[in-house]
């Protein structure tokens, strides 16, 4: 094919894949600062440090033990019985994040998303080696000195010194943190736990330090289904149009002429945005609902003795002069159904017994009877102590008076994690057995916990020619 033929595809292939301009986001202060900075620090405080809390005996408060099948959650010892928790934990993250969107819009993305929590603190490390925006800019178009190469590659060792910190981190939730230090000190780490740790590591670097904005405009599906859930009453970052334009500029102190809106054209709010959109271009999917521009506007309007508020979180009535209406059917019903599923979930582990039991019958003889004349039904009894320490367990029997276990009061250890099995027979005299079928309750209980105790109902099977004798 001619080179003049291949010029189309080309020129069509340049209008799909726009180079990647390189953004630098200008620092802000206000009162939406503070609180991202608060959220680094919660979010982060509470990931660095929840590993090395202990509970209880030494116990690691918050451990995903995978190779022995149990997960520490503080007071709790969950094992793969209990995935119920797991997928009610994750339709009660859904539903919130559906129920807070439908209200606030992006404010998970904004303030909570792991992508915007290490970006802040990566671009944080950003000014304090290269400096403010405008340095960074002149840095970057710099030739490569020795300045530059000091700056780039103290900033890319900071960089990488906490994307291994993150990347332990996050092995430690699965590996006892304080064995996996030693182990990482004297390089005695596990083959699986080399890799995650580095290739966490690896993907904090390259999504926080490189990536950036790139991982919320193309790569998170969030930007793009977020719309379904917005409507005319979800809080949104909006620029006042009415007020601001016409835009111009003008000087400090000057009365406002009277043929321009409040809107100086400063470019701060593009400037301070992480994403690089211009707000004033109105609601676009790249917004994360941060409100960087909020914080840069408001700054330049107090300066200018301006009213704050030229762009604010508000809702699209709001700006149309309908007002603000936040409970809503939609929002009414997200909250009921998350709040009654959170109070059960919530009942659910309040009143949880760490223990299971399960009982099956001998299936080739339903019932025999004993050298004394009695009537014998023979049951095998599996007991799961899913609490985090080994209990001895009795097993006691109701619903039938009279009737006896044989050994009388069976007690079974069970190690943490562990299913114990025992054989019992189920004793009755002729005069105590009253129908071919009788309900009957076989009751397991922790000798030294009289709160760990479980139950199942079963049947005592009798002949049919026993009532004949």
């Amino acid at each position: 094919m001619s080179e003049k033929a291949n010029k189309p595809v080309k020129a069509e292939q340049d209008s799909l894949y726009a180079k990647r301009e390189e953004i630098y986001p200008r620092e802000v202060h206000g009162i939406f600062a503070s609180w991202r900075v608060a959220m680094v620090f919660l979010t982060l405080g509470l990931y660095y440090i929840l590993p090395w809390i202990n509970w209880g005996e030494g116990r690691q408060a918050l451990l995903f033990d995978l190779p022995n099948r149990k997960f520490n959650i503080f007071m709790m010892t969950l094992w793969p019985q209990d995935l119920i928790y797991l997928s009610a934990l994750l339709i009660i993250s859904a539903l919130g994040l559906f129920l807070f969107t439908s209200v606030g819009g992006r404010l998970w993305c904004g303030y909570a998303c792991p992508q915007t929590v290490w970006t802040e603190v990566f671009l944080w490390i950003e000014r304090k080696i290269e400096g403010g925006r405008p340095q960074r800019m002149k840095l970057a178009k710099s030739p490569w000195n020795l300045n530059k190469v000091i700056k780039k590659g103290g900033k890319h060792l900071a960089w990488i010194a906490l994307s291994l910190w993150t990347g332990f981190t996050f092995v430690g939730y699965f590996s006892p943190i304080r064995e996996l230090a030693v182990d990482f000190i004297n390089w005695d780490l596990g083959p699986w736990e080399t890799f995650w740790i580095f290739f966490y590591a690896f993907a904090t670097y390259g999504n926080a330090g490189w990536l950036r904005e790139q991982v919320c405009i193309y790569m998170c599906p969030y930007a793009r289904f977020q719309s379904v859930m917005f409507d005319d009453n979800t809080l949104i970052i909006s620029y006042d149009e009415k007020r601001g334009n016409p835009r111009g500029a003008r000087k400090r102190g000057k009365e406002k002429p009277t043929d321009k809106g409040d809107c100086i054209d400063c470019s701060l709010c593009v400037q301070a945005c992480p994403t690089g959109i211009d707000i004033r271009d109105g609601l676009q999917y790249q917004c994360i609902a941060c409100a960087a521009c909020i914080d840069a506007c408001d700054d330049v309007m107090e300066k200018m003795d301006y009213p704050k508020g030229l762009i604010r979180y508000t809702t699209l009535n709001e700006v149309k002069g309908n007002g603000l209406h936040i409970f809503r059917p939609r929002v009414l019903v997200y909250s009921a159904i998350l709040l009654g599923l959170v109070a059960g979930m919530a009942w659910s582990l309040a009143t949880r017994v760490p223990l299971g039991v399960d009982i099956s019958r001998d299936r080739n003889i339903l019932y025999r009877e004993a050298p004394n004349g009695d009537l014998e039904n023979v049951f095998t009894i599996k007991i799961m102590n899913q609490d985090d320490k080994a209990h001895s367990f009795v097993i006691t029997i109701h619903g039938m008076p009279g009737a006896v276990l044989d050994p009388d009061e069976p007690e079974t250890r069970v190690e943490s994690g562990e299913i114990g099995e025992t054989l019992i027979r189920v004793r009755a005299a002729e005069d105590i057995v009253k129908g071919r079928s009788t309900s009957i309750t076989l009751r397991v209980t922790a000798s030294d916990d009289d709160k760990l105790t479980d139950e199942e109902d079963t049947r005592f099977i009798a002949p049919a020619d026993w009532f004949q004798k």
